[in-house]
């Protein structure tokens, strides 16, 4: 589909993913390391878990502060803590998860798209929702902040990652308020 506008919003939930993500790594190598530890079976998938995980996340830290990479993916590592998970004896279950958190975790931290064309408005997440233009009373981008005001009564607000000047915006608002004039008038 082509959009004649697209809007991308900041995803401020980044740093509470990361957050959850190492956390839960550094949960899993301890309890790796333990099981490896205690068990009278050795194990080598429980040692090569937790030394991957470990240098992937220390490679992502790497990324992260020396070359100034702006997202860091612990999707590997989250992958490779499901391995782990899988042949444990005890909560053998939470390699589902893992995996999950894993193969979502790149479109978590996506930003949030916006598309605007003639027919509706696509709101890109994991599932996309659409919209007709009639379902709004008014959609407004002023000074970096997109606002969709839904005639449900709902109101969507969030800051925009592009800086556009001031005559795009208006440009923007003008394609808006001809589409909704159009969804009314039908």
């Amino acid at each position: 589909m082509i959009y004649q506008y697209v809007v991308y919003l900041q995803n401020t939930k980044r740093k509470y993913i990361d957050r959850f993500s190492i956390s839960l790594l550094i949960i899993s190598v301890v309890l790796f390391l333990r099981e490896q530890y205690l068990s009278p079976n050795i194990k080598i998938s429980y040692l090569f878990g937790a030394i991957a995980i470990i240098a992937l996340l220390i490679y992502n830290v790497y990324e992260f502060y020396k070359n100034k990479k702006k997202t860091a993916y612990y999707g590997p590592a989250l992958f490779i803590a499901a391995i782990g998970w899988v042949t444990m004896p005890f909560l053998a279950w939470l390699f589902i998860p893992f995996a999950l958190m894993g193969l979502f975790e790149k479109q978590a931290k996506a930003p949030l798209e916006i598309g605007f064309t003639d027919q509706q408005v696509v709101i890109n997440t994991l599932f996309r929702r659409k919209y007709q233009w009639k379902d709004f009373n008014n959609v407004l981008l002023k000074d970096d902040l997109l606002t969709l005001d839904f005639k449900n009564n709902q109101l969507l607000q969030c800051e925009t990652i592009d800086e556009e000047g001031d005559a795009e915006e208006d440009e923007f608002n003008q394609y808006c308020e001809i589409q909704l004039k159009k969804a009314y008038s039908l």
